[in-house]
């Protein structure tokens, strides 16, 4: 009988794996005997033509890189592609619009590379509009240095919400400082972070942070997402910062796939 944990992974993977899910036409493909690759943007991405061609470039480029990798593979060792090529997918999408400026984007990754298993990852992009151009969630807080009180307050909320994620997925066993020494009190190691959806109209409830299977539990477990209210921040924010956010999570957003 499998578990709650296996079938989370397993749930992880049908988001993004295309034997698993109908996907619609690519937006740009790579397809030879080393490789079947492919990129999608939500339609929503599609409206923004600054973030759209953003987006694209980035995934052209990811495209091009796995393809010389597979190709490079099946001249070494052929073997391993006599049942077909490398299967990679990537797909960016909207999570949330914030004060119709911040734009935050998923992007997930599935890549199957005949091993023992296929593998997914999880990042993030956070799109100014008024700029056109990706920024980091520096601007919504008064200081963000490495260890300083801003990213060690985070860190703090953020390990205790993935201790609630497992205790709700019976993985309390993992819940230890060992499976969370990635998530460190800096902006470039916390991990992969989204302004979460509001109950407020053009608010942010607060930051959902993205972790991929094994960054904070065994491959079983599939990805995390700890959530971290915005009440928690407040200290810390900027004028930007407070006007941006407020509310609550919606009532559905901890239950849907991130």
């Amino acid at each position: 009988m499998r578990t709650i944990a296996t079938l989370s992974a397993v749930a992880a993977i049908a988001l993004v794996s295309p034997s698993l899910a109908a996907d619609p036409k690519p937006d740009t493909v790579v397809k030879n005997k080393s490789i079947e690759a492919r990129v999608f943007l939500d339609d929503k991405i599609k409206v923004d033509t600054a973030l759209a061609a953003d987006c694209l470039a980035e995934g052209k480029k990811w495209l091009d890189k796995n393809a010389s990798e597979a190709a490079a593979s099946r001249k070494e060792d052929p073997q391993f592609f006599k049942d077909g090529g490398w299967d990679f997918v990537r797909k960016y999408d909207i999570r949330s619009i914030v004060a119709e400026r911040y734009v935050s984007i998923l992007r997930n990754d599935y890549m199957d590379t005949h091993g023992a298993h296929p593998n997914s990852d999880v990042n993030t992009i956070l799109w100014d509009k008024a700029e056109n151009k990706r920024i980091s969630i520096r601007p919504f807080f008064a200081e963000t240095a490495d260890n300083g009180a801003t990213m060690k307050a985070m860190v703090k909320a953020v390990i205790a919400s993935l201790k609630v994620e497992k205790k709700k997925r019976d993985a309390s066993a993992t819940a230890t400082d060992e499976w969370f020494k990635s998530v460190e009190p800096s902006l470039l190691k916390i991990g992969a972070v989204t302004l979460a959806p509001s109950t407020e109209a053009a608010r942010s409830s607060g930051l959902t942070f993205h972790y991929p299977p094994y960054a904070v539990g065994p491959y079983a477990e599939g990805e995390y997402v700890a959530f971290v209210p915005w009440e928690t921040l407040k200290p810390y924010l900027t004028a930007e910062g407070a006007r941006i956010f407020g509310g609550a999570r919606p009532k559905g957003d901890a239950e849907e796939p991130q």
